[in-house]
């Protein structure tokens, strides 16, 4: 087969990435035998893995069904040294070739388009989007390619949404659990005149397992897929979303409670409500040597914020925004010599946005936080974002075993920002009212700051044989500042001058077979940047800036086995360092050097490992049972790295029965062990804290298709 899929096979493969039921199933069926993995996020469109010189990690949507994360981490776990922490709910913080938390350092998308605006980075984002209801995800372990702009540096998560069937379907999934969990998922689908039609429905309540840990959500998806009589397809799609939650988000204890009265919450007044909005609408036309592609989408969000992990040095409530309207647009041609293949295209966006925000002062009863006062408004601005990036992709083949690829993108952003309040220094009280202390914060005036970048990209893959293939590839990335860390001062004098962090990212890898009995790749990868925004926070303040570099360098693989007809055994790992390559933190104490230290939350081991049993026998057929380990290693707690926190172990299990054709029961036991563990562990103000993971919960449900 051509490693180079064209004409029919071509759209015969983006229909089996995207799903398309315009297909007629037997033809998928038939055909799909003949071909090798797809990856659609590199370039938006269906590209073999095996030409990709990228590390992507493919998990499809038959993965995510019999999983059924009821957090994202319950399935990207699986992406090698990938760590998601839950915070509370679908809350997350994110460690991919990154430390473990909250940096605007990862580009979430949804069937290739950015979840927001990246101006109004939020770390939580994939709570945004409905991930137990997707046809798959595919996540890009570091930078992106030219497609991708700013924010994907440590990776890109894009979440593939469900086609419509090409006949009448329905399910209704019901599930329940500790901790008051419950979950209905319901969708619906048909094919009607050419028309596709898909709804899905996802309701899901916890009342969390530690105190004041409460969680609603409510989400909504709808998708239309609709050919034309001229050979062009036209996708809509829509999805809504709110979560109410009352937010233990990283809420750490004492190391005394931790181990005691892990179920505490200190920061139990702290709560984040957020609304979100997508809409868009794809034409794309597909000839023998070209394809046109324009998608112009709308974008809504909102959040209503206390948050739990400022309670105790910048307190405050913030209710902020955006409204988009952008356009992806692409012009793809081929041309026969060397299989050569040039991609151009641009990235528009335009996004309005504002924060309000008070100073909040509380009254503590021990650890606790037991009620607070509002001190006023001290941030009230509007702020737009705009973004036009341009950009040209190229790959070629002039040896049959060789596919090289380049690409140029040119990001040019600006912020128009626009202060409501007075400017310059003002003071705010301390924290707590047991204090009579003030802090100085600054509010900048009104201002317009620009950015652009050039991004330049190369790699290369080299087919040793149809089962065996390598990569190498260096990419350059920047992040531009976010909107919050350059006109939300707080302790910063001159925030609205804080510069991108650029990244130099170069990687090697060697993939076996991507289907069969036995499927393997690894890697290593090496990632400098420059200009890293880093946050210094002691006793007295808390301020960002770009004095510092930081290395990260490591090796992932991962591996998968079916080593008996019904016994199949799969897993990834990752070794890797994540250190300050030069950062001398200048505080109110004085200098530190920290170069040559660890950053702290990143562990260097990172494993996952299943072991899957799918009996055959007459009353046995159907049945899937899943043992899962989970391991995170040793981090330092501190920029000095005086304190250790030691890792953990966890042990999952799932299991699936089919009870007739279009009935199934499932069950999921997470931390079968009950073991203790922390989503996160720090070492601040000379005292070790934790905030405690989730104890043995258990999960049981049925799912009806129609």
């Amino acid at each position: 087969m051509p490693l180079l899929v064209r004409g029919r096979h071509q759209r015969l493969a983006l229909a089996l990435v995207l799903s398309s039921a315009l297909i007629p199933v037997p033809l998928l069926a038939q055909e799909a035998q003949q071909l090798q993995e797809m990856t659609v996020t590199g370039t938006r469109e269906g590209e073999l893995k095996s030409e990709t010189p990228a590390a992507i990690t493919i998990i499809k949507g038959g993965a995510v069904g019999f999983v059924k994360p009821a957090h994202p981490s319950e399935i990207i776990g699986r992406v090698p040294g990938a760590v998601l922490m839950q915070t509370n709910g679908e809350g997350h913080t994110t460690g991919l070739r990154q430390p473990i938390g909250t940096d605007a350092v990862y580009s979430y998308l949804e069937d290739g388009i950015p979840t927001r605006a990246t101006g109004f980075f939020n770390h939580n984002a994939l709570f945004e989007v409905n991930v137990p209801q997707a046809d798959g995800i595919e996540v890009t372990r570091g930078p992106g390619s030219a497609l991708q702009g700013s924010d994907a540096i440590g990776g890109v998560f894009n979440v593939l949404s469900k086609p419509p069937a090409d006949k009448p379907e329905a399910s209704t999934t019901l599930e329940a659990g500790s901790y008051g969990w419950g979950r209905f998922l319901g969708s619906a689908s048909d094919t009607i005149g050419g028309w596709g039609l898909r709804g899905d429905l996802n309701l899901t309540h916890s009342d969390g397992w530690r105190d004041a840990t409460g969680y609603d959500r409510q989400s909504a998806g709808f998708r239309i897929d609709r050919p034309l009589s001229s050979g062009a397809l036209l996708k809509a799609s829509m999805s809504v979303t709110n979560v109410d939650q009352q937010t233990g988000a990283n809420a750490r204890l004492s190391g005394m409670d931790y181990k005691n009265h892990a179920s505490d919450n200190y920061h139990y007044l702290a709560y984040r409500k957020v609304k979100s909005a997508r809409a868009s609408l794809s034409y794309e036309r597909e000839d023998a040597d070209s394809l046109v592609s324009l998608t112009p989408f709308v974008r809504w969000n909102e959040m209503d914020l206390l948050a739990s992990f400022l309670m105790s040095s910048d307190p405050s409530a913030a209710l902020s925004g955006h409204q988009s309207l952008g356009l992806l647009a692409k012009y793809r041609h081929d041309f026969a010599p060397w299989r050569t293949r040039l991609v151009t295209g641009i990235d528009l966006d335009y996004s309005p946005g504002f924060r309000e925000e008070d100073r909040l002062r509380f009254t503590k009863s021990g650890e606790f936080f037991r009620s607070y006062t509002n001190q006023g408004r001290i941030y009230d601005y509007d702020v737009t974002y705009m973004q036009a990036s341009p950009y040209v992709h190229a790959e070629t083949s002039p040896l049959s075993p060789l596919r090289l690829q380049a690409g140029l993108r040119y990001d040019s952003m600006s912020y128009d920002y626009q202060n409501n309040l007075s400017t310059g220094a003002f003071t705010v009280p301390n924290a707590l009212t047991s204090s009579a202390t003030t802090s100085t914060y600054y509010r900048p005036g009104d201002t317009t700051r620009y950015f652009s970048h050039l991004s330049p990209s190369l790699g290369a893959t080299w087919a040793f044989s149809p089962d065996l293939n390598s990569f190498a590839r260096y990419k350059h990335s920047f992040r531009a500042p976010s909107e919050s860390q350059l006109f939300r001062s707080g302790q910063n004098s001159d925030s609205i001058h804080l510069r991108p962090v650029k990244v130099d990212n170069y990687e090697i890898g060697l993939r076996g077979p991507d289907r069969g009995d036995f499927t393997w790749e690894t890697g290593i990868f090496h990632m400098l940047k420059r200009d890293d925004i880093l946050t210094l926070q002691d006793a007295s303040q808390r301020i960002s800036s770009n004095n510092g570099k930081t290395r990260h360098y490591g090796f992932e693989a991962a591996a998968s086995w079916k080593f008996l007809p019904e016994w199949t055994i799969g897993g990834s790992g990752t070794y890797a360092r994540h250190r300050y390559a030069g950062w001398v933190a200048r505080g109110t104490s004085g200098n530190v050097d920290l170069s040559g230290n660890d950053i702290p939350t990143a562990p260097r081991v990172v494993h996952n490992a299943t072991l899957a049993w799918q009996p055959k026998g007459d009353w046995l057929n159907g049945l899937t049972l899943e043992a899962e380990w989970v391991h995170v290693g040793p981090y330092k707690m501190d920029d000095a790295n005086t304190n250790t926190y030691s890792g953990h172990h966890l042990f999952n299990l799932r299991g699936a029965y089919a009870l007739a054709e279009n009935l199934e029961l499932f069950g999921r036991v997470i931390n079968v062990g009950d073991s203790q563990w922390a989503t996160n562990a720090t070492y601040t103000s000379g005292r070790e804290e934790f905030a405690p993971g989730a104890p043995l919960s258990v999960f049981a449900g049925i799912t009806a298709k129609f």
